[in-house]
């Protein structure tokens, strides 16, 4: 086995083999599983280093493993799988840490932290994933993962959001192995390869490819939150706050948006999927659950529910960015995966430490937290002014690649979307920033874990992650060019998969 068949199946071993580990220590011996938590994370952190930087020199890395006749596990770390577990990898370790401080004390750490390496190994997997059916099986593998996770606290709540998830998930993986199938039975080919190759099946079979392409979309779109396949995310917010940043920054909405991009991408190819009249459509779509997302989040008093609507709304902005049919419209799509990630873990960092340090759950709760907790607030003020689309933030790099890409490609409509969704997002977050740093607080906090000790506002495993996490979100909208940005990355993607031309 070379170096580059073997760097691919470190990258997964390096999360779950501790993760396994980790499941078999008693819950007294929490010095080896913080331990066993951080050697994984910084290991897979310095592994994905090396593949960055040989994927950009040229390399190619890949792994091949015959299951049965006619069914291969393959690997590949392409650039595009790179940009989402670069993601991952990154906001595992962050998570990691603001899970250690949030479940300190707490029951069932080890069965938590082992199914939370299980999953993030799902996600390395789905995104190096090199083959449809290799695909499948870690996308399933996720499901699987996360269901403890959202059903952790054992409440009747979690039980019923975590059977409501595994019920949306099973029915989307019915959807998509069934699309898989299909599409098998017609090309004996479901490789990933740029350009696609669904276009040396027409003409034809035009009929079956638009079909295959509705249950491949309706199968990621379920994780992805797609409207009207996001009925689960809400109710999944009863998850501990480093699941819920797990669900929408890391992985699972995260590995729904990235299927997408690679169904159109790499499985049908953009301009076969144009020719065939499946761009406009999905762009559609995208609009609408973008709208639709947003206004939702503008009636939620339950500030992780506002949030979660307010996810169903943003990530689809990347799949709006694959249906644009451009190179523009792509990168758009493509750096706000990145973007929203690290902005959307921010605001639900945030929103796990105003519960753990004071018992708030609810916007009506948050008059005056800006002065009690004033690094925290000041986090989640960033991230939510990267949902606006304010200068100088993530988010506005994101969207005028976006609104460009519509214009190129003569989607005009498109761009009223975008800017209707901006002035949605001010106004379901404007409010909170308001009450939170203008509004009187109250004499009494709704049930007060850690009281302030000088200028420590709670625990520094909780303040530490959404504060990097909060500059990361102004550093990219800051210094968007710079070689070692998302955008630079997303950049050579498209090139990659098209003619870039000016802009």
């Amino acid at each position: 086995m070379t170096t580059n068949e073997l760097l691919p199946l470190l990258v997964l071993l390096s999360s779950l083999l501790p993760g396994l580990v980790i499941f078999a220590l008693p819950e007294a011996w929490h010095g080896l599983r913080t331990t066993l938590n951080l050697f994984g994370a910084l290991a897979k952190i310095v592994l994905v280093g090396l593949l960055l930087a040989g994927v950009q020199a040229g390399e190619v890395y890949g792994f091949r493993h015959v299951v049965a006749p006619g069914l291969e596990l393959v690997f590949k770390a392409d650039a595009l799988g790179l940009l989402f577990i670069t993601l991952s990898t990154v906001l595992w370790l962050f998570t990691t840490l603001y899970a250690i401080g949030y479940l300190e004390g707490a029951p069932h750490r080890s069965r938590f932290f082992g199914f939370f390496s299980l999953c993030v190994t799902a996600t390395i997997g789905i995104a190096m994933a090199g083959n449809l059916f290799t695909f499948f099986v870690f996308y399933e593998l996720l499901t699987l993962a996360t269901f403890p996770l959202v059903a952790h606290r054992g409440t009747p709540d979690a039980k019923r959001g975590a059977t409501v998830y595994l019920g949306y998930t099973l029915v989307g993986g019915a959807a998509l192995l069934a699309g898989i199938v299909w599409l098998e039975s017609l090309s004996h080919h479901t490789g990933f390869t740029h350009g696609g190759f669904v276009a040396t099946l027409l003409p034809g079979n035009e009929g079956a490819l638009k079909a295959i392409f509705v249950l491949l979309i309706a199968g990621v779109g379920v994780k992805a939150a797609i409207v009207p396949l996001h009925g689960w995310l809400p109710k999944a917010m009863v998850a501990p706050a480093p699941v819920s940043a797990l669900l929408h920054a890391v992985a699972v909405v995260k590995a729904g948006a990235f299927g997408i991009v690679r169904i159109v991408y790499e499985v049908y190819g953009a301009e076969t999927a144009h020719a065939l009249g499946l761009m406009t459509p999905l762009a559609v779509l995208a609009a609408i659950t973008i709208l639709w997302g947003s206004l939702r989040a503008l009636f939620q008093n339950e500030l992780k529910k506002r949030l979660a609507y307010s996810t169903v709304s943003q990530v689809s902005y990347i799949v709006l960015g694959t249906a644009l049919f451009g190179p523009i419209g792509t990168i758009g799509g493509l750096v706000h995966l990145v973007h929203q990630g690290v902005m959307k873990i921010t605001l639900f960092f945030a929103a796990g430490t105003y519960a753990e340090t004071l018992g708030i759950h609810k916007i009506s709760e948050m008059d005056g937290v800006g002065r009690r907790m004033p690094l925290t607030t000041m986090a989640f003020s960033l991230g939510a002014l990267g949902m606006m689309g304010a200068p100088l933030t993530a988010g506005a790099v994101s969207k005028a690649w976006l609104g460009d890409g519509a214009v190129a490609a003569s989607m005009d409509w498109a761009v009223w979307v975008l800017t209707v969704s901006s002035l949605l997002n001010a106004a379901y977050f404007l409010p909170i920033l308001w009450r939170a740093w203008v509004r009187k607080s109250p004499e009494h906090w709704p049930d007060e874990h850690i009281v302030r000790r000088g200028y420590v506002e709670t625990h520094w495993l909780l303040l530490i992650p959404l504060l990097v996490t909060a500059a990361l979100s102004v550093l990219f909208g800051v210094l968007p060019a710079d070689m070692a940005s998302p955008l630079s990355w997303a950049q050579m993607i498209a090139e990659r998969e098209y003619f870039l031309p000016q802009r």
